[in-house]
């Protein structure tokens, strides 16, 4: 019995309690910079993705010819959205889970706009050094990036 004791405290090891490495292609900041036939859509989101690690923060620039929101909020059709959170790559698929935030990135519990979590899947269909296309699951909208700024993953305590 005291055998297996050990043998079970030795080959059982603690994770140590830092951040996950993430895809390296994807490390940097990422920009949306152009929307096809934006001038022909009632609403178009564009984006700004940072990818650090296993992290990822997002900014989202809504346009918007229609109002959904209170007058307060819909600001001339023009809004700002943030997010952050942590991703996983399955196959091509390019899972996004957190929250929206303030543009601080810190917590956002009421305001403008959404609140609460942010969940949302892309699948990846091309990447090079410089570009990333991806099609949003939820919309099927094309999201079409430009590498602006490349980060090297370097992993923080949690």
């Amino acid at each position: 019995m005291g055998l297996f004791f050990l043998l079970v405290v030795v080959s059982c090891s603690r994770l140590p309690d830092v951040q996950g490495k993430g895809e390296t292609f994807l490390q940097g900041v990422w920009n949306q910079d152009s929307i096809a036939n934006a001038k022909q859509l009632q609403s178009y989101t564009q984006h700004k993705f940072k990818f650090s690690c296993d992290s990822f923060y997002v900014d989202f620039t809504t346009h918007a010819k229609v109002n959904y929101y209170e007058e307060d909020c819909f600001n001339n059709g023009v809004w700002k959205e943030y997010a952050k959170g942590t991703y996983q790559l399955r196959n091509d698929t390019l899972i996004l889970v957190g929250d929206f935030t303030k543009p601080n990135y810190k917590q956002k519990v009421s305001g403008c706009y959404r609140n609460d979590r942010y969940i949302t899947s892309f699948k990846v269909n091309s990447w090079n050094a410089k570009e990333l296309k991806m099609e949003n699951l939820s919309d099927q909208t094309e999201v079409n990036l430009n590498l602006k700024e490349k980060i090297t993953c370097v992993q923080k305590a949690l």
